[in-house]
């Protein structure tokens, strides 16, 4: 397996260990119809909401028919072993964090395939101007124990705005905070606008104050769904997938853009031009 560090999968832990610990469920759930995270019924937070900005969900991005398109495509290359049970197709640069350095000599550009998707995206509002320099497959399988940690994407090299699209089963990720700033919560409006009966966060008396590492949020993402993390989802809360959630194959194509240190007027604005004009030919294979 591709595992290092404290990350394991059911590959290298052996049999003797192939039951995950127990883990506990997110106490809220995502409503993309309100746009609020609001309390499970078993939780100690049932009846209590909050707004949880930052999320964009379009479902049915893609048809039946492409998806199974996409995923064949996919399978003609090989798919390399990663950490914590779970296989991976990059395109994109060869990046060192830690020295914040980028190399562009494998690259060869996002898949054919993607063209398609990348136009289809322009129709969302909230992926204006949005110019993927980095897609990476994810194939999570039960077997193997695939599973994600809870983290956040790097934001030196990589934009506000993450892209996921869902393929091959329904899927739930879970947001975790680690601020000691406190979240405030209200009675779980009952009309279903999103409005709160004590009027706008920040004010009235039947709010209600918790720590940030009380919470987790639930956010069901259906197959074929397109999925747009920013702002506050993006940078205060992380998203994770926990092994117990992957009951059959599930493969994430994720899209990056770059940040505004690559882009115009940025100190490496020359290297984020090149990185796109090698992103956007769409003639890449897996590095």
């Amino acid at each position: 397996c591709g595992c290092k560090g404290i990350r394991s999968c059911l590959l290298c832990e052996g049999p003797a260990q192939a039951a995950p610990p127990p883990q506990g469920e997110d106490n809220f759930t995502y409503c993309p119809a309100t746009g609020l995270a609001k309390g499970n019924e078993h939780s100690e937070f049932a009846g209590w909401a909050f707004p949880f900005p930052g999320v964009f969900l379009m479902e049915e991005f893609i048809s039946q028919d492409e998806e199974s398109e996409i995923v064949e495509l996919m399978d003609r290359d090989d798919w390399k072993p990663s950490q914590s049970g779970r296989k991976k197709q990059d395109y994109g640069p060869k990046v060192n964090f830690k020295k914040q350095r980028v190399k562009t000599g494998s690259f060869t550009g996002l898949p054919s395939f993607s063209k398609k998707i990348v136009a289809q995206m322009k129709a969302c509002p909230v992926l204006e101007g949005f110019l993927p320099v980095e897609q990476c497959n994810l194939d999570y399988r039960p077997e193997r124990g695939s599973a994600i940690d809870p983290h956040f994407d790097d934001w030196w090299l990589w934009g506000e705005r993450l892209v996921s699209l869902n393929l091959l089963s329904d899927t739930v990720l879970s947001m975790s905070c680690d601020s000691k700033d406190p979240i405030q919560l209200f009675p779980t409006p009952s009309t279903g606008t999103g409005s709160f009966p004590a009027g706008p966060p920040g004010g009235g008396s039947a709010a209600r104050r918790v720590p940030s590492a009380r919470v987790s949020v639930s956010i069901p993402v259906a197959r074929r769904a397109l999925l747009v993390l920013r702002g506050e989802a993006r940078y205060r809360w992380k998203h994770a997938l926990p092994r117990a959630r992957v009951r059959q194959r599930r493969v994430c194509v994720t899209f990056r853009e770059l940040s505004a240190e690559f882009g115009p007027g940025g100190g490496q604005e020359q290297l984020g031009r090149e990185l796109l004009e090698i992103a956007l030919t769409f003639r890449g294979r897996p590095v």
